[in-house]
């Protein structure tokens, strides 16, 4: 079971890598507005906005790789932590923004934080 956790936590963080990079690299690219759905000038009028998001998203990954390289007494606190924060903020993009957030940003989170107790 650790394998599988330590799997899934390295996957959430290589999201939270991919979206930080689309939201503050690629934003008003052809790519950036296809995988969000903007027009030109949507992407243009929430690039700011999408740059600090990006930035979130790349401690939010930072956060979930500092977890797997910590030492075994601040790793839990710290995955729990990461991943609590992950699964919160994809239920309140699916709220807010669109429901497809949260199957493919909260359910990966929530299924490790389910691996990370029922081994723990």
């Amino acid at each position: 079971m650790a394998t599988a956790l330590t799997a899934l936590v390295a996957f959430v963080a290589l999201q939270h890598v991919a979206f930080g990079v689309l939201e503050a690299f690629l934003w008003e690219t052809r790519t950036g507005r296809r995988v969000f759905g903007q027009s030109k000038e949507q992407a243009a009028a929430t690039a700011v906005m999408a740059k600090n998001q990006g930035l979130y998203n790349g401690f939010l990954a930072a956060g979930l790789a500092w977890s797997l390289v910590a030492d075994a007494a601040m790793a839990g606190p710290l995955r729990v932590f990461f991943l609590s924060c992950v699964v919160v903020a994809g239920l309140v993009g699916g709220l807010t923004a669109s429901w497809r957030i949260v199957p493919v940003q909260a359910l990966p989170a929530a299924i490790a934080l389910a691996l990370h107790f029922a081994a723990n």
